[in-house]
């Protein structure tokens, strides 16, 4: 059985990502994470739980919301090809991952993608290929005003709504 996969990009830094992986980990039973920080210099994935707990890590708040196993992956982007289905194998027993990052998004075509907007609405540049992509947007003020027609929108502070939405489209085989 393959596992789903849920990416959740976003607009930049603050728009949400974290809270919003947390909160489908701990809604979702048999799900791990992958978390993926850019490196100018060496590719690693680690999965050792006292890299992963240090205080301020989003790997931590990954764990403490749940998730069954958690990878952090850092690469080049240009490495990314090599480094990421290395980083999915290791969840090939889960119902699910959550991966976060817009990279890791272009990379592996998720079942769902989230998109997680700021207070402000603004989104850098490089996002805006994932805001085309996504299936729902998350926002927190206003909605970017490049939002597709059709996606479902939801605010942070909904997750009720958002996460049986998620479930249901998991559910039924369709994003």
């Amino acid at each position: 059985m393959r596992h789903s996969i849920i990416g959740i990009g976003g607009g930049g830094s603050g728009a949400g990502k974290t809270t919003i992986a947390c909160r489908i980990l701990e809604s979702f039973s048999g799900w791990g994470a992958i978390k993926y920080t850019r490196s100018s210099v060496y590719a690693s994935i680690t999965d050792d739980p006292e890299i992963l707990m240090k205080e301020g890590k989003d790997t931590r708040r990954f764990l403490e919301s749940g998730a069954e196993k958690v990878v952090w992956m850092q690469s080049p982007f240009s490495e990314l090809g090599e480094t990421l289905p290395l980083a999915v194998q290791m969840f090939s027993s889960f119902q699910g991952i959550v991966v976060e990052g817009n990279s890791l998004i272009k990379m592996l075509n998720p079942d769902i993608v989230i998109f997680a907007s700021g207070a402000d609405g603004e989104i850098k540049s490089g996002a805006k290929r994932i805001l085309e992509m996504s299936d729902i947007i998350i926002f927190e003020g206003k909605l970017p005003l490049e939002t597709p027609e059709g996606v479902r929108k939801f605010h942070i502070d909904d997750a009720e709504h958002y996460l049986s939405h998620i479930k249901n489209v998991l559910a039924s085989g369709h994003s």
